[in-house]
């Protein structure tokens, strides 16, 4: 997918009369582009639209009017779309108690580290390289950012609808897998054409 420029962005009173089409839309299309993997983790999977909205949402709630900053938020936000044959997705680890929070994140030091997340179809794997930065020693960030890099045949593998594929963690501190439907599979597979 093409980075994001400046050209694909709407001035502020444009987008504001368009924002809530645009929202609707993102929001239907992320209905196939979300998945809960357990109960603590959740991945939404970007693409160029999905981006897009987050970039004109920064814009509006931050009132960047600035060329220079609006270049730094698409630089930033750039880097979360998709490359040639690659799915991308923000990974959420999901804590709702305040008084939890820190022991829940505690349990997930080191998932950004070797072969944790990914997708499987039968003995098949493609796991997921996590953008670094998002932990330290002591701490870890509860909003991380994978890639997955597909083969033609690992892509050709999440075509086959009547092959069941999973979206596993396989963590010390979390273990979960889902089976991904049929119409994600679908949306996903777009991002990989």
């Amino acid at each position: 997918m093409k980075p994001l420029t400046v050209q694909d962005l709407l001035p502020a009173d444009q987008y504001e009369r368009t924002r809530d089409e645009f929202r609707r839309r993102i929001i239907g299309l992320k209905e196939h582009r979300r998945i809960a993997v357990g109960d603590l983790v959740t991945l939404v999977f970007e693409n160029r639209d999905t981006i897009l909205f987050q970039i004109q949402e920064m814009i509006r709630a931050e009132r960047i009017v600035a060329p220079e900053r609006i270049r730094e938020e698409l630089d930033t936000y750039n880097t979360q779309i998709p490359g040639a044959q690659e799915l991308s997705a923000t990974l959420f680890i999901e804590v709702t108690e305040p008084t939890k929070v820190k022991s829940i994140l505690d349990r997930f030091h080191g998932i950004d580290t070797g072969q944790t997340v990914g997708f499987q179809s039968g003995n098949q794997r493609v796991y997921g390289i996590f953008e670094q930065g998002r932990a330290k020693e002591d701490k870890i960030s509860a909003v991380h950012y994978v890639r997955f890099a597909f083969s033609d045949n690992e892509k050709a593998q999440l075509a086959k609808l009547t092959e069941p594929i999973e979206i596993f963690i396989h963590h010390s501190g979390y273990q979960a897998r889902v089976a991904i439907p049929d119409k994600m599979r679908m949306s996903l597979l777009q991002d990989l054409d």
